[in-house]
């Protein structure tokens, strides 16, 4: 089952840039609730509150539960944009989601057993990784916060394609239904390049001009 988060928010009665503004000002963030059977609502959230739930990686792939006062609505972040130089959320877009009805998300990777793998453990492979993330359809209570790839046996030259995750109870990748070409490769196992080493000169008689050496033979 999937792990849901509350967030308290407030709503908004006041729109525009000026008082988007004023509510930054005020250490708040400006945000939207949109989609299902409900017109969209303008909130508002702590700053303080957002930011740190940001930090978390299931802010961003996870059902969250709006609460504005004690009115649960359950949503999905689907946008959230941010200064461009500083520690601060400018706006946020969540989508309510609909117990029964299948939504369309990125969920993290996470790679285990990297380090001790045959291919981990040796100094001339690299171990890449194609995708941080995957985009999965299944209904909001099957979402999980994050799908793990064991990399424990790996070794050089193996690749780990869409098809070989694993994948929980009623998750799927709709890219794997749209043919072979869209199995594209997750992780890859390879000889890193090795350098050539420089061909090596008589550094003497290269930075002695030839005319001194010239005159040295006379």
């Amino acid at each position: 089952m999937a792990t849901t988060h509350e967030i308290k928010v407030q709503r908004r009665e006041d729109e525009g840039k000026g008082a988007s503004r004023r509510l930054r000002l005020a250490g708040n963030v400006p945000a939207v609730v949109y989609g299902g059977d409900l017109k969209p609502v303008s909130i508002e959230l702590s700053h303080n509150d957002v930011w740190l739930a940001s930090q978390h990686e299931w802010f961003y792939a996870s059902i969250l539960d709006l609460s504005l006062n004690g009115d649960v609505q359950k949503v999905l972040l689907r946008d959230m944009q941010r200064h461009p130089f500083k520690q601060q959320i400018m706006h946020l877009d969540f989508q309510r989601v609909n117990a029964n009805e299948t939504i369309r998300t990125a969920v993290p990777l996470h790679f285990l057993n990297e380090d001790t793998s045959p291919a981990g453990k040796a100094a001339d492979v690299v171990i890449t990784h194609e995708l941080n993330e995957v985009n999965v359809t299944c209904l909001p209570g099957d979402l999980p916060e994050f799908i793990e790839i064991d990399l424990g046996a790996m070794v050089v030259g193996d690749i780990v394609h869409l098809s070989q995750l694993k994948l929980p109870k009623g998750v799927e990748i709709p890219e794997l239904a749209l043919g072979a070409d869209h199995d594209v490769a997750v992780v890859v196992a390879k000889h890193g390049r090795v350098e050539a080493e420089p061909e090596e000169t008589d550094e003497a008689s290269a930075d002695v001009p030839a005319t001194k050496a010239a005159k040295d033979d006379e």
